[in-house]
């Protein structure tokens, strides 16, 4: 409590709490019994409102100085007129009286799926934020979605929300909260330099989250918000668009009424043809999806947007399979009210849905009633085999995308129960197989993922799929990946595609061939390969050219080459030509040149490498060696040698790079050079005195 109160207001306060909770069930079961009327249901909720106990029970949320007072004028607009918010309230300093200037900001939580309690300013520019707990259940307090106005240009301020229940949240890892304003509506996350999320002494220890702002504009209405928001009216209006779009794609229908008369829409895609006898062998297979069971897990419902629109692809041959072969049942919003009302987790009197599918009621929970009814039809018939119930969440704690599923006895129905989620993680990028989780926790006997498994057959494959409010991250790195609109939109087709490799794996459906699963005229027109020009061109002759050889570093075959690597490059290669060649007697020097290649085929096969020399000293040590046979005989005079670098050949020397400082790499190889030099030397010299011979 962030009051201490006295035991005799507490119990006052317990009595009133009690008389709002069974203020709507009361007021819903008379409706449903047409023992109300109009004008009476504007008496009670008048009479309610001056309530003297309810005034008690709210006073002690108005009770510090300069705080806004929830005063009759700050009720909510609904059916039943209970759900405490700001209606536009001004912020203004101490001692300041008349109408708020410019630059003292007016917030606004009035609006469909907004939510915040109070704010105190305490400071000239900092404000404390007070969420709207869900309604009658005051333990939900993490969902924030409201508005500010009357800003002045580049004022800067700081928001500090410290009432969050969760204290463990992806505020910790880098989540920030989200920003829109009248001329940029596209949602922007907060710098992560901005917003900050600590324990707080100031406020008994509690986690606050505080983020920085400042406005850059006049005249607009900046808009702050937990993650992408989803309404009640947004849903209806994307339905109706898509309906008008693809009239015959999918049907609408309803399943019954919410406690606050919304409609519970149904989608079902059903282009399956019915066969003529019913067996085991021809079931119609399908697959149900339920979302929005948590009103602050908006990412949910576009996950489900992303899997209509890709099932209501006329255009798709991979939807068309699918709606030929499987019928799909989908349910995007399996709580209006907690969603209309801006709530967290809770419906409109304060039940969360996900913890009570094991005491289902038709008075505190039509929707699930309504949809567990569905469920046992189509379960108990002998035409339909219900394969999958997914159940779509977004986490708050954990990153990525990921699977819970259940445990069971029997081994081949839990290798089964596997399939599907080995084949989800190979169509997502996003996938994290640290935190998919399988378990037949008694705590979670409420959830649907748990409920189902006894109350359904034993074909029935029922997972609980996670999305992250804030990202993922890349695959094998620290990089966090913030998702949007379309990225959350991207998982419910990749679902869709998943479907339709677990009906191939299991035989359901057929595999077409690559080009009608890949149409090439569908591909977008930036793919699209260059377009041949209709008058068909002559081809023109290439001209002949004269073709110059490469040169290429050949070495003599019979020499036993082993020079020390170096920064030298080709040998010199001469040719000591005949008398046809017009050179005379003595040897022919063939200049290499630009246009004929000296190192060609012929040119190597006619060549004499009967002096290759690398060092100017060497010229002088070759001639006439003692003991030669012939000695006396005159020596052809040998052409002069021009000095050309030898090309390094391949060799290994270990040096310890470890080892070696600046100039260490010369010194490491300076030693066998020299014994190299006298070593190449030396062949060279036997070979020349055995030609000679």
């Amino acid at each position: 409590m962030l009051f201490q109160q006295n035991n005799k207001t507490k119990r006052k306060q317990n009595k009133i709490y009690n008389t709002i909770i069974l203020c709507p069930e009361i007021l819903h079961v008379a409706c449903c019994l047409n023992f109300i009327s109009s004008k009476f249901t504007r008496t009670h909720t008048r009479t309610f409102s001056q309530n003297n106990d309810c005034a008690q029970y709210l006073e002690p949320f108005s009770r510090q100085a300069n705080a806004v007072k929830l005063t009759r004028n700050s009720i909510t607009r609904t059916q039943h007129n209970f759900v405490l918010r700001i209606v536009r309230k001004s912020k203004t300093p101490l001692g300041h009286s008349g109408k708020a200037k410019r630059g003292h900001l007016c917030f606004d939580a009035a609006f469909e799926t907004g939510n915040l309690g109070r704010v105190d300013l305490v400071g000239e520019f900092e404000y404390d934020l007070f969420l709207r707990p869900d309604t009658c259940n005051p333990r939900y307090r993490f969902w924030f979605n409201f508005t500010v106005d009357n800003v002045k240009q580049d004022q800067r301020v700081i928001f500090n929300i410290v009432n969050m229940n969760k204290s463990r949240n992806l505020f910790k890892d880098g989540m920030t909260p989200l920003v829109k304003s009248t001329s940029r509506p596209k949602w922007q996350r907060l710098p992560r330099c901005e917003v900050f999320y600590y324990k707080s002494p100031v406020h008994q220890n509690h986690y606050v989250l505080s983020f920085a702002f400042g406005f850059d504009k006049e005249d607009e209405v900046y808009q702050f918000a937990l993650t992408f928001p989803y309404s009640y009216s947004k849903m209806q209006a994307y339905l109706n668009a898509v309906e008008l779009k693809f009239p015959e794609a999918f049907e609408r229908s309803s399943l019954g009424m919410s406690i606050q008369n919304r409609k519970l829409e149904l989608i079902t895609f059903d282009d399956v043809k019915k066969p003529d006898k019913m067996d085991p062998k021809n079931v119609i297979h399908m697959v149900v999806i339920l979302a929005r069971i948590h009103p602050g897990e908006s990412p949910a419902s576009y996950v489900v947007q992303g899997l209509i629109e890709f099932l209501a692809a006329a255009n798709q041959p991979i939807s068309k399979a699918l709606r030929e072969h499987v019928v799909f049942k989908i349910v995007p919003m399996l709580n209006p009210d907690g969603v209309f009302l801006g709530n967290n987790r809770c419906n409109v009197i304060g039940h969360d849905l996900n913890r009570s599918w094991n005491r289902l009621s038709q008075y505190t929970h039509p929707t699930l009633s309504a949809v567990m009814k569905m469920l046992k039809e189509y379960d108990n018939s002998s035409c339909y085999q219900v394969d999958f119930v997914i159940d779509l969440h977004a986490h708050s704690s954990l990153t990525g995308t990921f699977i819970y599923g259940s445990t069971y006895d029997n081994v081949y129905r839990y290798e089964r129960h596997l399939v599907f989620p080995k084949l989800f993680a190979t169509k997502c990028e996003d996938f994290c197989q640290e935190h998919m989780m399988f378990n037949a926790d008694d705590r979670k006997s409420g959830t649907a993922r748990r409920y189902f498994v006894d109350a359904l057959s034993d074909n029935v494959n029922t997972y609980t799929l996670e999305v992250s409010m804030c990202g993922y991250f890349l695959n094998g790195t620290n990089i966090l990946t913030q998702y949007t609109e379309d990225g959350y939109m991207r998982i419910g087709r990749n679902l869709a595609r998943t479907f339709l490799e677990y009906y191939r794996f299991t035989n359901i459906l057929p595999i077409p061939p690559v080009d009608e699963l890949r149409p090439r005229k569908g591909r977008p027109r930036t793919h699209r390969p260059r377009a041949r020009s209709k008058t068909r061109s002559e081809v023109r002759v290439r001209p002949k050219t004269t073709r110059a050889y490469a040169p290429i570093s050949y070495t003599d075959l019979s020499i036993c080459y082993d020079s020390a690597t170096s920064e030298d490059g080709s040998p010199v290669r001469y040719m000591y030509g005949h008398p046809g060649h017009g050179g005379g007697g003595g040897g022919l020097r063939m200049r290499p040149h630009i246009h004929q290649d000296q190192f060609s085929l012929s040119n190597i096969q006619a060549a004499r490498f009967s002096n290759l020399d690398f060092s100017s000293d060497f010229r002088l040590k070759v001639g006439k060696g003692k003991g030669q046979v012939g000695s006396n005989a005159p020596e052809p005079k040998m052409p002069p040698i021009e000095m050309l670098s030898v090309p390094p050949k391949p060799h290994l020397t270990i040096i310890d790079f470890n080892q070696l400082t600046r100039g260490g790499l010369e010194e490491a190889t300076a030693g066998k050079t020299l014994e190299r030099e006298k070593e190449k030397i030396r062949r060279h010299t036997v070979k020349s005195s055995s030609r000679k011979a």
